[in-house]
């Protein structure tokens, strides 16, 4: 897979997006000392280059949605990727990713009830071309739904313990 390379203005873009993902093009280029037309452009390419999507994320748990899992697929050998594929294109699938492990694919899955639930399970994904089986963990319950990963310089505990910085509580 041929990856795009992000300069630090670019990281630093996406910092500051998966922070507060509405903030506006001037004052990113405010925090960077770049003009405003440089920021657009910059946050456009990394958009459409495939490496930022800008979303609201919303708990479907306080939405209305009863069920949410994670579900871990075992393949026939060589279908891993193709069933992959199938996955996302079901709507009730947020996150599909071919693993290595126990699972070929895992899935995050997210229904209104237990019907909902059954019929994606029973009806769809038993029956897409590779599946052999599937083992399903619900979410009881949201700890934390974050993105604020992969840029940036977060604390090591050795900061942490030496007062280097602050802990904000």
């Amino acid at each position: 897979m041929n990856t795009p390379s992000i300069d630090p203005i670019d990281a630093r873009i996406i910092e500051l997006l998966q922070k507060d993902g509405r903030l506006p093009y001037r004052q990113i280029a405010e925090e960077l000392d770049i003009p405003a037309s440089s920021a657009r452009y910059r946050v456009q390419r990394l958009e459409e280059s495939g490496i930022l999507q800008i979303v609201g994320i919303a708990n479907p748990m306080r939405i209305g949605f009863d069920r949410m899992a994670i579900v871990g697929i075992r393949t026939r050998p060589g279908t891993a990727r193709s069933v992959c594929q199938a996955l996302a294109a079901l709507p009730e699938t947020s996150y599909v990713i071919v693993t290595s492990g126990q699972y070929d694919v895992m899935a995050e899955v997210i229904c209104k009830n237990t019907d909902d639930y059954t019929d994606l399970i029973n009806d769809r994904l038993h029956h897409i071309d590779g599946v052999l089986s599937t083992e399903s963990f619900f979410v009881l319950e949201v700890g934390k739904l974050a993105y604020g990963w992969g840029v940036g310089n977060p604390p090591t505990l050795s900061d942490v313990l030496t007062n280097d910085i602050e802990i904000n509580e």
